[in-house]
């Protein structure tokens, strides 16, 4: 189907992040909590350096036994306390990944199931799918090891500062030190960034080739395209592997010389300090001590160099993800609670366009279903009677015209109120993994076994169901694969009927249907027109003589429209069938499809 591109993200565009600001809401005082510990992790670490000095000033040339064991005692406690609130940290931490992660997967899940259908079909299946890897990257980047060296950077000024009071000889070491690190780490930054949306643009590239594949796994098999297909797969795996490789080794290069760069300053540290001491211008002690915590400054810009793929990932995914929640999505609510309608369903000059610069798949229609009736939808491949449906379910909003259902423009109603009013389905039947009662009823899991069974009695599914030894409870695997396809169309019949929606779409509901369940879905759908709207596309004689009306389209238009009787024997072209089908057609007594355009 063809991509409109008014359905692309643009992830240039700017957006606003307001989505981020309600899923952070929960976590806030947990992170607050986090940064305000974090200040006594980074007091805490400077028990060990001034331990040292002290050891060198106080014991080492005064022999002062009792001053060490007092100093050790002190030490001790404050590494056991330190301990103690790194777990507490921990901890905090973990509840507020916790938080994040219920709130931005039940946002993100929220999201999509709003968007309209022509926005998800405008991105592959894998686009969507890594959104969710998206949300565990910002979950990770606000609450797991990112978030602690995020904490940590500013304390570096502290040490920064103690260093210049105990050992200000090799303070201007570290003053050259830090601002090389962060030159390094802007610029590990920008490549990163690249290398990781080229990465992940090959790896969306590849999943979405192997979900086709997997899909498509049972026409695969029967024409033997294995051999056929694997240059593809080669050719995008070998991308997504050439990709990783620039971003790993981008990766290795900017770790390896952040290691080097602490190396040396380290290096400048003590002999910097050794030149001073030298000079009497400072203790072993105080060097000593200033190395560990030029260490310990060191430390968060040397890992914001080696992790700033984390930040670019988490950059990235935010950027994705505010062009996601910008989106426009489905009407969630409605205006007023409305009765159940009646079944008039109106078509006001409506046109639809998969591209704008191309002829449009439905093109100023206009036409009126009364309630009740069973119109016959027919035409060539590609004339629009799938897009229709679709229009006409709410699906597909029109780029011209509107939808009036019982007179109300179909616009105002929210998507629930149309799906439980307008049943619809689709040629493509899809079920979900589960049992046959999970499917028929999964738009009401709290619905009567009574109104499972006579939905599935109406679909003619309940005499197959009741064989089964696990009847209702039978498991019909992935996608409905242990069942045949015309035993899942039937159950997909099923689940549209047992709202008892008063207006039915169904898309060649009967290709995988035997002549004996053709006929049970002719004298149902008969049945069900007595009181119901039900639109049929299909071109199977016995359920166009079922019909009260007949609408043939050609280029989105409609072509011939009428009564069964006119219309089908101008359409079959044959004069005995023509009789035959009169002498059926004059049973079926209905309203008359009300089309602006008839041919002559």
């Amino acid at each position: 189907m063809p991509v409109s591109k008014p359905y692309l993200l643009d992830e240039d565009k700017p957006a606003t992040r307001e989505w981020l600001k309600s899923v952070m809401k929960p976590a806030r005082s947990g992170l607050r909590e986090a940064i305000l510990v974090s200040l006594f992790i980074n007091l805490l670490a400077l028990a060990v350096p001034i331990f040292v000095l002290q050891v060198y000033t106080r014991v080492v040339f005064s022999h002062g036994v009792s001053t060490l064991y007092a100093l050790l005692i002190g030490v001790v406690v404050a590494l056991v306390f330190d301990f103690v609130i790194r777990q507490a940290r921990s901890r905090m931490l973990q509840r507020v990944a916790l938080r994040i992660d219920v709130a931005l997967g039940r946002a993100v899940y929220d999201k999509i199931a709003a968007l309209p259908l022509r926005t998800l079909e405008g991105r592959p299946s894998g686009f969507w799918q890594t959104l969710f890897r998206d949300a565990e990257v910002i979950r990770n980047t606000f609450s797991g090891s990112t978030a602690v060296l995020l904490t940590d950077l500013p304390f570096a000024i502290l040490f920064v500062g103690v260093i210049y009071i105990i050992a200000p000889p090799v303070v201007w070491v570290l003053l050259i030190a830090l601002p090389l690190f962060i030159l390094v780490s802007i610029i590990s930054g920008h490549m990163m960034q690249r290398a990781t949306k080229n990465e992940r643009q090959a790896s969306i590239g590849r999943d979405a080739f192997i979900t086709e594949m997997l899909q498509g796994r049972a026409t695969i098999k029967a024409l033997a395209l294995e051999r056929a297909i694997r240059p593809n797969w080669e050719e995008k795996h070998a991308d997504g592997i050439e990709h990783a490789l620039t971003r790993g080794g981008r990766t290795d290069t900017f770790s390896n010389l952040g290691m080097m760069m602490t190396m040396l300053t380290t290096i400048g540290l003590v002999t910097t300090g050794a030149l001073a001491i030298i000079d009497l211008r400072l203790t072993i002690g105080a060097l000593i001590a200033a190395t560990m915590l030029g260490n310990r400054v060191i430390g968060p810009f040397n890992q914001l160099v080696g992790n700033w793929r984390n930040y670019a990932n988490c950059r990235q995914a935010l950027k994705r993800l505010d062009q996601v929640f910008a989106l426009e999505e489905d009407r969630t609510e409605r205006g007023i609670r409305l009765d159940r309608p009646k079944g008039r369903l109106t078509l006001e000059n409506v046109s639809f366009g998969y591209e704008a610069n191309l002829p449009p798949i439905i093109d100023s229609l206009t036409m009126e279903i009364k309630p009740p009736s069973m119109l016959g939808v027919v035409g060539r491949n590609g004339c629009g009677k799938t897009t229709l449906l679709k229009i006409m379910q709410g699906l597909y909003a029109p780029t011209g015209g509107r939808v009036l259902l019982d007179g109300g423009d179909t616009a105002q109603f929210s998507r629930s109120d149309l799906a439980s009013w307008v049943g619809y389905v689709p040629q493509e039947c899809f079920l979900f993994a589960g049992t046959i009662r999970e499917n028929i009823a999964i738009t009401n899991p709290d619905a009567d076994d009574n109104d499972v069974v006579k939905a599935a009695k109406l679909a003619g599914v309940h005499d197959y169901v009741i064989d089964l030894p696990d009847g209702y409870a039978t498991e019909i695997g992935e996608a409905g694969s242990r069942l045949s396809g015309g035993q899942r169309q039937r159950i997909a019949i099923a689940r549209a009927l047992l709202p008892d929606p008063p207006i039915l779409l169904l898309d060649e509901v009967s290709s995988n249907l035997d002549m004996q369940a053709e006929i049970s879905l002719r004298d149902t759908l008969s049945r069900l027109a007595r009181d119901h709207t039900i639109v049929v596309v299909t071109h199977t004689p016995d359920l166009l003589r079922a019909c009260n009306n007949i609408m043939a389209l050609d280029k989105g238009r409609i072509a011939m429209g009428g009564p069964t009787q006119e219309i089908l024997p101008r359409l079959f072209g044959d004069t005995n069938r023509a009789a035959e089908v009169l002498e059926e057609t004059t049973k079926n007594e209905g309203p008359l499809v009300v089309a602006a355009e008839k041919s002559p």
